[in-house]
């Protein structure tokens, strides 16, 4: 079965940087795109949306980023260690959220989520 393993998260300070990692399990790793969304302290959606998107790379390494992150995240992937990264560095305030690893592509496009990993930056 499908399973995605995020580590990285944390506490920095506004300026930091950290470094998300997303281990995916039970797929042909190659046949899927990889997003990262993430949620604010306090929202009620269930679902992620559009709004939430981070950063997205698709198995050939087509890249797109979220206008608020662009310059300072970094998405990459490593398909022979089936592992997804998030470099984000100058972080501020306002990227203090709840990080969540979506693997997905054409055949399964709401695909498999992580649980989510906690990024706190505050002084």
């Amino acid at each position: 079965q499908v399973r995605l393993v995020e580590s990285g998260g944390g506490l920095v300070q506004p300026g930091g940087s950290l470094e998300l990692s997303c281990a995916v399990f039970g797929v042909d790793f190659n046949a899927y795109a990889v997003a990262w969304y993430r949620q604010t302290p306090g929202s009620q959606r269930k679902l992620l949306t559009q709004s939430e998107l981070v950063a997205q790379i698709t198995g050939s390494g087509k890249i797109n980023y979220a206008d608020s992150v662009k310059s300072r995240f970094t998405i990459s992937r490593d398909n022979a260690k089936n592992m997804v990264y998030l470099q984000m560095n100058s972080l501020k305030s306002e990227d203090t959220a709840v990080y969540y690893c979506n693997l997905y592509n054409d055949y399964d496009p709401f695909g498999s989520w992580g649980q989510g990993i906690q990024v706190t930056v505050s002084s």
